[in-house]
């Protein structure tokens, strides 16, 4: 037998559709199984929160071994997780192939999806998942929004707290009143056909967060894609799924996956490349969707024909070269790279694309910033996220570089919290909202 991270991990698909992924009594055996191994091995111990509480259960217990654990214990560690995957990813020695066949990310994804079918997943986390419903509603009244969910608004975010579980000094995503999809509709680019890259074609999908909270990722994106020649589209059916994979609604994501790799199959026909704007929608059309609906050939195709935004910048410059007019960025950036896109497996690509421009004064983050997605905004998991991602805000405020950016918008939000939170006076540093939108600067194409 090899020993395992040899070979290039194999991830299998989710038998979301058979009896056996919903027994209780085999989820239990699975996840003894696994928690036993985790608890010899222990080399995710400074990753995810999961690790050290199942650490902590295992060494408190009894006989200081996982017999004398009681099952119903296991809930804490299964809310741990973040399904970032970079246990599979980076550090699991026992990973398919690998005889001990280890997935921990999904295997906490099977818990949940367990409990969800015992309806076991309160109302309020539900809704707050409900992100294209969310964004419409916000968007017809983003000054009201953005003031109730501001942070310092005390009556409203302590309400908030109350009701939605949201802790109140959990910075939020902001609305826009105009999505990113009316303005692309509104202010198409004027594409460079002198560019090297003229001839390229691109469907932008907007993502939820792209469309309704921050469309200067989306408008700087296409700005750059289009001084290099590129033609693009933006198109946005729905939101990815990534929200319901959190609570483990397989069904609504495999939902989610046949409708949109319907829609965008025939751009991928017309010869356009898809790129997602956020490298958590990026994973779920790349690797996760194949993985929940193997057998759908559009889904396939959207997997082999899409591309996180900086991978494509990097592809560019490397195959047919940029255009010019890049500058300096001065005072340089911190770059993070963000666990979703690490997941990837495409390598640094935010920090060779910030390379890209004259000096690369690129200072590189390759740490988890502790948000977890929804997750790190609940009550009882923002301080645990702030201390997940201290190292990484420390990291990011001795860098002594006037930017820091992550590749995933919420990270950077939560990551600029760290620092604030640093013991000393906070850093002059200035958080943009994607490296794309620093490149776009540098290209002169964004203030």
């Amino acid at each position: 037998m090899r020993e395992g991270s040899l070979d290039a991990p194999v991830r299998h698909p989710i038998p979301w559709q058979d009896a056996d992924f919903y027994d209780e009594r085999k989820l239990e055996e699975e996840l003894r199984r696994v928690f036993d191994i985790c608890h010899g091995c222990r080399r995710c111990f400074n990753l995810c929160d999961s690790f050290p509480r199942l650490f902590d259960l295992i060494d408190e217990s009894e006989t200081g071994e996982l017999d004398s654990v009681d099952s119903k214990d296991f809930q804490p560690v299964v809310d741990a997780c973040t399904l970032c995957d970079l246990c599979f990813m980076t550090k699991c020695p026992y990973v398919p192939p690998h005889e001990f066949n280890l997935d921990f990310p999904h295997l906490m994804l099977r818990a949940r999806a367990v409990a969800l079918k015992n309806g076991k997943l309160g109302f309020m986390d539900r809704q707050l998942t409900e992100t294209d419903r969310n964004g419409r509603l916000a968007g017809h009244m983003p000054g009201l929004a953005n003031w109730a969910s501001d942070t310092k608004n005390g009556l409203t975010r302590g309400l908030m707290e109350a009701v939605a579980g949201v802790d109140r000094a959990a910075a939020l995503p902001k609305f826009t009143g105009k999505s990113f999809t009316a303005r692309a509709k509104a202010n198409p680019p004027k594409v460079n056909v002198q560019a090297p890259a003229h001839g390229r074609k691109a469907v932008l999908y907007a993502t939820c967060y792209g469309n309704y909270n921050n469309p200067e990722i989306g408008e700087t994106t296409q700005a750059v894609l289009a001084h290099n020649g590129v033609e693009t589209e933006v198109v946005y059916p729905e939101c990815c799924g990534m929200p319901q994979l959190e609570h483990g609604d397989l069904e609504r994501v495999s939902g989610k996956a046949t409708a949109i790799a319907a829609t965008l199959k025939p751009w991928i026909d017309k010869g356009y490349d898809v790129i997602a704007l956020v490298p958590s929608c990026a994973l779920m059309l790349k690797f996760e969707w194949p993985l929940i609906a193997p057998d759908d050939d559009n889904v396939k195709a959207l997997s082999e024909a899409t591309f996180d935004v900086s991978e494509y910048v990097v592809s560019i410059a490397s195959r047919e070269g940029l255009a010019d007019g890049l500058g300096p960025l001065d005072g340089g950036v911190a770059i993070h790279l963000a666990c979703h896109a690490r997941a990837q497996n495409m390598g640094a690509k935010a920090a060779e694309m910030m390379g890209l421009l004259p000096g690369g004064d690129v200072a590189v983050i390759e740490r988890c910033s502790g948000h977890g997605g929804s997750w790190g905004i609940m009550k009882g998991n923002f301080d645990v996220a702030l201390k997940v991602g201290k190292p990484t805000a420390r990291q990011a405020a001795k860098s002594g570089k006037t930017y820091v950016a992550s590749e995933c918008p919420l990270a950077g939000a939560h990551i600029m919290q760290g620092i604030e939170r640093l013991d000393g006076e906070a850093p002059k540093i200035e958080l943009a909202p994607h490296p794309i939108v620093l490149f776009a600067r540098a290209y002169g194409l964004a203030d």
